[in-house]
């Protein structure tokens, strides 16, 4: 998001090619790099960068990464993948330092004539954030909301928190809906759907880890 002042980018992707060349021939303003969540297909290429802000309870993550190097190079080569070709698996490391900035449920970031709201929606991890691009009425979403399967079924992941969460964003006047994975610009109405799956699964006391994947129309969820 480009304000007068500064510009901001919602994560970094997976890292395996520079994101910040792309970068440079959107703008030259200072970037500010906004976490949604310490996961390493988000965070792979804060590297190219100086600013980085994430949540608190997720600033010891970007230090320590709570999965090993070789997880992660497994993760990366488990499906077919057209890489780029200078990319070299045996050189990739996961990005490893402290924030420049840490963010808390409903601060500001003020991009000059362009004011983005943080969202605090714990669940998917404990310090995922949304933001809120208060003009447009744009909601980036990270990991909470996409059409694909939506997983809270491992250790450092919460159903009912993740419901919680869902049910906070529902509350926003949203003109478009922009995720972390799979189809950008999705429905705005998928937050809704989302929302009555987790009430379903909650009323059935199936809102709980059990390793089940639960299919609807547009999306799954993995608890």
């Amino acid at each position: 998001m480009l304000g007068k002042e500064k510009a901001l980018l919602i994560d970094t992707g997976l890292g395996i090619s520079n994101i910040k060349e792309e970068i440079d021939k959107i703008t030259t303003l200072p970037i500010i790099v906004a976490t949604t969540h310490v996961h390493w297909d988000h965070i792979g290429g804060h590297k190219y960068f100086d600013n980085i802000a994430v949540h608190k309870l997720e600033k010891d993550w970007l230090i320590k990464f709570t999965l090993s190097l070789t997880a992660v190079k497994n993760n990366l080569l488990k499906k077919p993948c057209d890489f780029p070709e200078n990319f070299d698996i045996s050189k990739y490391k996961i990005y490893s330092k402290n924030p420049t900035t840490i963010l808390n449920d409903n601060d500001i970031v003020d991009l000059g004539n362009r004011k983005i709201k943080v969202i605090h929606t714990p669940g998917h991890s404990p310090g995922h954030l949304c933001f809120y691009d208060i003009e447009n009425k744009y909601l980036f979403t990270g990991d909470l909301v996409y059409y694909g399967k939506l997983d809270v079924y491992y250790p450092t992941t919460d159903p009912v928190n993740f419901k919680n969460s869902i049910e906070k964003i529902r509350k926003l006047d949203i003109n478009k809906v922009l995720p972390g994975h799979y189809k950008l610009n999705i429905s705005t109405n998928i937050i809704d759907k989302i929302y009555d799956a987790l009430i379903k699964l909650q009323k059935d006391d199936n809102l709980k880890q059990s390793g089940r994947i639960y299919k609807y129309a547009d999306f799954s969820i993995h608890v």
